[in-house]
């Protein structure tokens, strides 16, 4: 027997575009009706776009739920201070012992080496950025910094020399300003795609800060100030129930333009 749909069916299967579903006699079915292509075409924008977070909440669950990524977690942490605390102490021994001055047998090596590690970003970044790639962040973020590297180095080892004034401008006209072109870029790129997720679950607004956005969460909303997020959720279940509404509204067209038709072989 083939029915149209006259509610949202959450967890029903896949179903030909355009087509309805015929549900098999023998053994009982999971939903007793799906949604349609066609069904989905008569939601508004917001109603699809609701109707796709409720789906992926319960398709897709808070990533640390799984206790493998949760041993992950503490073991990053666990590394990550570990190295703090290293590199601290190291700091502490460089300054109490490391010589004022040191002839370097490999210097030529060590400049041509970091200007190939830029020469290498920057290839990587122009190809990341042509074929729209989400690496092109991750490059741009590698090649300021080796930017931002090669400035220090510069303008810390020429510092009291003849060359001091020339590493200087260069730092302060070329490295540092490409740097911070790749850094902002990148920045620009991250918020985007965070206000595309945005406008996907329904959330309609300006981009918060990064450093408030969650890493992994089931919203948006944790990224909110305090005062709005009780709105936001408030705003997630009245979009929730429109678009429930609206599933029911179409399908009571659609089982009456089907009784009036009649019968179909």
């Amino acid at each position: 027997m083939t029915r149209p749909c006259p509610a949202a069916g959450l967890n029903a299967g896949p179903s030909t575009p355009a087509e309805p579903v015929s549900r098999p006699e023998p053994g009982p079915a999971q939903n007793e009706y799906v949604i349609t292509e066609a069904e989905l075409r008569r939601l508004t924008p917001d109603e699809r776009r609701q109707l796709a977070r409720n789906l992926a909440a319960i398709d897709l669950p808070h990533p640390l739920i799984d206790s493998r990524l949760r041993r992950r977690r503490r073991f990053g942490l666990t590394v990550t201070l570990a190295c703090c605390l290293g590199l601290a102490g190291w700091i502490a021994i460089l300054v109490l012992f490391l010589p004022g001055r040191y002839t370097s047998q490999d210097w030529r090596a060590v400049w041509v080496g970091l200007d190939i590690a830029e020469l290498a970003g920057f290839a990587a970044t122009a190809w990341a950025a042509w074929h729209q790639r989400q690496i092109l962040i991750f490059f741009m973020i590698i090649t300021g910094t080796l930017l931002v590297c090669d400035a220090w180095f510069d303008v810390a080892l020429d510092y009291g020399s003849r060359g001091f004034t020339t590493s200087l401008v260069t730092a302060l006209l070329v490295e540092l300003p490409l740097a911070l072109l790749l850094f902002t870029s990148a920045r620009r790129l991250i918020r985007f795609t965070i206000q595309t997720m945005m406008l996907l679950s329904g959330i309609d607004g300006t981009v918060p800060p990064l450093w408030s956005v969650p890493l992994f969460a089931r919203g948006l909303e944790e990224a909110l100030p305090a005062r709005l997020r009780s709105l936001a959720l408030e705003g997630e279940a009245e979009a929730g129930a429109q678009a429930m509404a609206a599933v029911h509204k179409n399908a009571d067209t659609s089982a009456d333009v089907t009784a009036d038709e009649g019968p179909s072989s």
